[in-house]
């Protein structure tokens, strides 16, 4: 059980390794994209920032629930931070069970959680050369001050 986040790449059979078990009858993952729209605008590419310490730690809690909720083996996820394309997998949630479906209860409860509650940032970028950070409602749980996570929002987070 483990969150955390890589500026590379995520691989994903190196993570699947890790949900080994012996114990395990099956195993679910979730890979979140990059799209290619949002709300009715075109994206281009992403950006994705976090504050990284409070955001490992509420990570890593979403995955003790879950070992806690569900009979599962083993619960991993991994987040991308930077610039991402289109395409490129932004979000992997990987779960080990003894059966099928507490593996796929698990996996859809941390993705649910983890989109909920840890403080990631993304900035959209769009065809004709506009952006905007979305999904800032989580910036009630980091802090208060733009330039402590190193974006501004055009709204007060109190």
């Amino acid at each position: 059980m483990h969150f955390r986040f890589t500026d590379a790449a995520i691989d994903t059979a190196s993570a699947r390794r890790e949900l080994l078990d012996r114990g395990a009858g099956g195993y679910v993952s979730f890979e979140g994209w990059v799209r290619d729209h949002n709300e009715g605008q075109d994206v281009t590419r992403l950006e994705y920032e976090a504050f990284q310490a409070l955001a490992v730690k509420e990570g890593d809690r979403i995955l003790t629930e879950a070992l806690r909720r569900f009979p599962i083996k083993h619960a991993l996820c991994i987040h991308r931070l930077g610039s991402l394309d289109l395409t490129d997998m932004a979000v992997w949630v990987g779960v080990s069970a003894a059966h099928r479906g507490e593996a796929f209860d698990a996996c859809r409860f941390v993705i649910d959680e983890v989109k909920h509650r840890v403080p990631i940032w993304k900035k959209e970028h769009y065809r004709g050369g506009n952006s905007g950070w979305v999904n800032c409602e989580r910036c009630a749980v980091a802090p208060r001050h733009p330039h402590e996570h190193g974006h501004d929002h055009g709204h007060d987070a109190a």
